[in-house]
């Protein structure tokens, strides 16, 4: 049990809320266009692929950064530097969670399980761009945006305008919260040499660069709600999603970080899970 929890710790996984919900609009949209009946089993897929899938991007990316994390005191005390947990043994949990994410592709249709190594190639290979390029924040968020583009086809089989459209809303809004992020680390990544927008364009301009791509995520959330013909219901989550979204610059300034992680945490999660359940609500209205 023990064990267990250390590897929740390890991998965050309450930060399965972050995406969990697009996934589930992309779900529950694709089973609105597609007239389908809802398939608890298929749901439930849906969600084991999520799970699977994110806990290997995130124990691969602990495992990679094991020797960075040591030198952070931010990430000093995280699962591999602390000694909590041997790299070997959170190598295995990767390489095992990334098979069961396959095999449960494996269960929803033949197009998600052939592009299921495409999947994984993205959410692991970002853990790697830090080392070569600032613009690692965008395929930490390609990652994210894969979600609900894949639980639209385990519904439908095909591709459509609509799981995109909601995939860039994810795409904006997680690389511009994970800029945010990347704050904290400014000064050690600069020391290490480690890419990331902070580092590269400083605080202040990395905070700019954050806002104007949160407008754009501000706009594909409107573009959504308006090409999916929404209800109100839809709208009111557009809604507070857009006010939360700029919320969190107001808590961030680029010469005070002491509310970075309320910025990060709890104003995204609770706007991912609010836009979320609105919307999908407004699909059964």
């Amino acid at each position: 049990m023990k064990k267990l929890v250390n590897y929740s710790r390890l991998i965050k996984f309450e930060h399965t809320l972050f995406a969990m919900p697009f996934a589930l609009i992309g779900f529950f949209m694709a089973i609105r266009e597609n007239t389908s009946l809802l398939s608890l089993k298929l749901l439930f897929l849906v969600i084991l692929c999520m799970v699977f899938a994110r806990n290997a991007a995130m124990g691969f990316n602990r495992f990679l950064d094991r020797e960075f994390d040591k030198l952070n005191p931010r990430t000093a005390l995280r699962e591999i530097p602390a000694g909590i947990l041997n790299p070997t043994s959170v190598l295995t949990f990767v390489i095992l969670n990334a098979l069961l994410f396959m095999f449960a592709t494996w269960f929803i249709n033949p197009l998600c399980f052939y592009l299921s190594p495409v999947a994984l190639f993205v959410i692991l290979f970002y853990s790697y761009t830090k080392r070569f390029t600032a613009l690692c924040h965008f395929v930490l968020s390609l990652g994210l945006a894969i979600a609900p583009v894949g639980a639209y086809l385990a519904v439908t089989g095909k591709f459509g305008w609509l799981p995109v459209l909601i995939g860039l809303i994810v795409f904006f809004w997680a690389s511009g919260f994970d800029i945010i992020y990347a704050l904290q680390d400014e000064s050690f990544d600069k020391a290490n040499q480690l890419k990331s927008i902070p580092s590269y364009f400083g605080k202040k301009k990395a905070l700019a660069i954050s806002r104007f791509i949160h407008l754009i995520a501000a706009v594909f959330v409107v573009v959504v709600a308006v090409y999916s013909n929404s209800g109100w219901v839809h709208w009111l989550g557009a809604g507070i999603f857009i006010s939360l979204l700029f919320y969190q610059h107001t808590l961030v300034k680029h010469d005070d970080l002491k509310k970075v992680n309320l910025a990060f945490f709890t104003s995204n999660g609770v706007a991912s899970v609010v836009y979320g359940t609105l919307v999908i609500l407004d699909i059964w209205i």
